[in-house]
């Protein structure tokens, strides 16, 4: 595993983070509901409100996690171009 791994890892984590903050997935897990606390909603009692209330979380920094994503996309394309290259070698741990 070298220094190239963990950057490809940090990528899939940030552009999982946009992913889960979106709106469409944010409706799609329960946002097309109303209400949670509505006693004919079965979703709140099938765990859509907390699948719900898990993707609103990523929903309210959605601009910071797309920032984000955005500079590790074109980090890790980056840093793989340069080691393919040969003006960088990755460092390997192990």
């Amino acid at each position: 595993m070298g220094l190239g791994t963990l950057v490809m890892w940090a990528n899939i984590v940030l552009l999982a983070g946009f992913t889960f903050g979106c709106n469409s997935l944010r409706h799609l897990v329960g946002g097309r509901l109303d209400c949670f606390s509505c006693p004919h909603n079965v979703a709140k009692e099938r765990g859509g409100y907390k699948a719900w209330r898990f993707v609103t979380w990523f929903n309210e920094q959605h601009m910071l996690w797309a920032w984000l994503s955005l500079f590790s996309v074109g980090f890790t394309d980056f840093y793989i171009r340069m080691c393919a290259a040969g003006h960088w070698t990755d460092p390997r741990f192990f």
